[in-house]
């Protein structure tokens, strides 16, 4: 079973901050889907994660904790759907990475454009209009985003047997 793009939505929302790795296995594991810790660390290190950011832990010698984007549960589900298909890390690392790379520039220019904009809107005297089409807008681009990023995954993935058939 996948996950749906509004409980993905919903988990960036509440966890806008960053996900551990360990809950992330945890997620995948109570959707039915294997993810070995061990998996997880081998697609950070082949780069088709990024790395975690280190974020203190509050209390005396506590240590740090790695925090990930939750977009990582999006890309893990794509990386899991292309190896079902057949594509192999390699494949996947050599397109899929730059493929999501220019995505992750665009989503971050859309997340600084809509709240510049909603900062305008609520001083606005049509302030309810626009921001309501704000939403809306934000929320098809967003689809949007995800079907280039699945579409662009697989169609940027060729393996050499592919181009010389």
């Amino acid at each position: 079973m996948d996950f749906r793009d509004d409980e993905i939505a919903r988990l960036e929302r509440a966890r806008a901050g960053g996900i551990t790795s360990g809950e992330v296995v945890r997620l995948f594991g109570e959707k039915g889907v294997r993810l070995s810790a061990a998996t997880f660390r081998k697609y950070v290190q082949v780069g088709l994660l990024p790395r975690s950011r280190r974020v203190g832990r509050k209390g005396k010698h506590t240590g740090s904790t790695g925090l990930y984007p939750v977009s990582v549960v999006r890309r893990i589900a794509l990386i899991k759907r292309m190896m079902a298909e057949g594509y192999t890390v390699e494949d996947i690392r050599g397109s899929f990475v730059t493929v999501r790379n220019r995505l992750e520039d665009v989503e971050k220019g859309l997340q600084e454009l809509v709240e510049e904009l909603t900062r305008k809107a609520r001083v606005h005297p049509r302030r309810r209009q626009f921001e309501d089409e704000l939403v809306r807008a934000e929320r098809e681009v967003r689809k949007a985003l995800d079907r280039i990023e699945k579409v662009g995954g697989a169609v940027a993935t060729v393996t050499a047997e592919a181009v010389e058939a």
